[in-house]
């Protein structure tokens, strides 16, 4: 087997070796099928969701073009490393070059990072709309909406900047069979040949530092607001503010209830099986559910999405 050759490497790693989900072949064929299905209606959902904020002139407004970008990063996000996991597990070889795989933990990881960022801004425009209505459409305006995007997608990238460096230097002399489906923190320092305490201490600092200053950041914000939804006479105002703030405090859950498991702590060796499925878990679902809890919680989502869907309809109607 090629997997068995490679794990004996001796010299400096050219490439590793995915291990992924190893099973039987027909058990890899149904997760191949599975997560296909699983990605393609990621695509679909999260491109309805910009489609819809694009076509739609009353969802010109800070909080949908946030929305619509946020829609953007999970594309981006779930795109980083599902087809490089589709394409190893019907492959026989499921390797990854040494440049493709630090890009892979580059690319993942920024957009990790830039989703938290996004959250935590998703977060602040809600507060200023709730807690400050009046004050919102001179603070929130569309230059400060842009900046604030493009501070998250800046962030994103240049917060995992200085640990794909370090990782760069990470001494690989073999074994290079990386029990995971992509090439993920903890498991790459694990195939260090030499102690790399440094490294290892940038990555948990700089990795429990974005999760844990957005988290608080979006925990107190949408407490704040939650103070400010209580006060509101109940009707249909506090219920429209009640369902937007928890749609948008789901997916943090989601999000960061199994980020935090993994990477606070980087270089712990927890069971293999666990980490795969906590990082299935964020790095596809919660892309996939996003759209879902967005749209069917929002009537002005809903009906952007069916005049999308219509006019998609019509077009095909006209070229028949």
């Amino acid at each position: 087997m090629h997997i068995s050759e490679a794990s004996n490497t001796s010299g400096p790693v050219s490439e590793f070796i995915l291990l992924g989900f190893p099973c039987r072949r027909e058990i890899e064929i149904l997760l191949c099928v599975v997560f296909s299905l699983i990605y393609l209606l990621t695509l679909l959902g999260n491109t309805a969701i910009i489609c819809a904020v694009w076509s739609s002139r009353k969802l010109h407004t800070p909080m949908y073009v946030l929305l619509a970008n946020f829609s953007f990063l999970e594309i981006c996000y779930v795109s980083s490393d599902v087809p490089k996991m589709l394409a190893d597990i019907i492959s026989q070889t499921k390797s990854i070059s040494y440049a493709g795989c630090l890009l892979q933990f580059y690319f993942f990881f920024s957009m990790c990072a830039a989703e938290g960022y996004f959250l935590s801004v998703m977060s602040f425009d809600r507060f200023l709309a709730i807690c400050r209505p009046l004050h919102y459409p001179t603070i929130m305006t569309y230059q400060v909406c842009a900046r604030l995007v493009v501070f998250c997608w800046a962030g994103g990238f240049l917060s995992i900047l200085m640990p794909a460096v370090l990782m760069s230097r990470v001494p690989f002399c073999g074994p290079n069979v990386i029990d995971h489906f992509f090439c993920d923190l903890g498991p790459l320092l694990s195939l260090s040949c030499a102690p790399v305490p440094k490294t290892t201490l940038t990555c948990a600092t700089v990795s429990s530092l974005i999760i844990f200053i957005t988290f608080l950041y979006i925990l107190g914000s949408y407490t704040l607001v939650l103070r400010a939804v209580l006060r509101v006479p109940a009707g249909s105002g506090r219920n429209k503010a009640f369902s937007t703030c928890a749609s948008h405090f789901l997916v943090v859950s989601l999000f960061y209830g199994s980020v935090m498991v993994m990477y606070v702590s980087p270089g712990s060796r927890s069971h293999p099986g666990t980490q795969k499925f906590v990082t299935l878990f964020y790095c596809m679902a919660t892309p996939f559910f996003n759209p879902l809890i967005y749209s069917l919680r929002n009537k002005d989502m809903k009906y952007a999405l069916k005049k999308v869907l219509c006019a998609s309809e019509i077009s095909k109607n006209t070229e028949k």
